[in-house]
């Protein structure tokens, strides 16, 4: 299987010793390394554990051929604009059955119209990942409400909408939720 590790281990700044360690359970650099270069043979365990570490989807790790990563030109940080020292790629985003769009149409908060948000749907065993994030939340006869995830307590949930001057919001038990994961914003 041909692996994207090493590529986004780059990409992301992470040296060997950083990706084991972030592992659970922690492993070697020398692990991850003979995984990154194919001389120990990736279980979709593995890919699990190192997609976690990276931060990333396990698909991720995966080069697919109909699927081409694009190329990284230049990397911004605070000394400028440089060339990667070593040949680099990024995954373009994968869609997943759990993910809705959420399109914006007029600017609110961080928000601009044109923007479209990836959220990824959570059940409420999960709503916890969510806290401190932008939701997206389901309410009766088909209205939604949008805003910051700031608490919950048993099944409600407290939201705090965009905007200045907005006022919190107490939800019931809502069936699902849906986390922004990713904000596409066309330049």
């Amino acid at each position: 299987m041909i692996t994207a590790i090493r590529e986004i281990r780059r990409a992301k700044g992470l040296t060997l010793d950083d990706v084991a360690g972030q592992c659970d359970p922690p492993t070697t650099p020398q692990t991850i390394g003979r995984l990154e270069t194919g001389a120990r043979t990736v279980s979709v365990a593995w890919l699990n554990r190192i997609a976690a570490a990276l931060g990333v989807g396990a698909g991720d790790l995966v080069k697919l051929p109909e699927r081409p990563d694009i190329g990284v030109a230049a990397i911004i940080d605070g000394n400028g604009v440089r060339a990667p020292r070593h040949p680099a790629t990024v995954a373009p985003p994968h869609v997943a059955p759990e993910l809705v769009a959420v399109i914006v149409a007029a600017g609110i908060g961080d928000y601009r119209a044109g923007d479209q948000l990836w959220c990824r749907r959570l059940v409420p065993d999960a709503f916890a990942a969510a806290l401190n994030r932008d939701v997206l939340v389901p309410r009766s006869a088909g209205r939604f409400a949008f805003g910051r995830l700031i608490g919950r307590e048993g099944g409600k949930l407290h939201l705090l909408p965009l905007g200045v001057g907005t006022r919190q919001q107490v939800l019931a038990e809502p069936p699902w939720i849906a986390c922004a994961m990713r904000l596409l914003r066309t330049l």
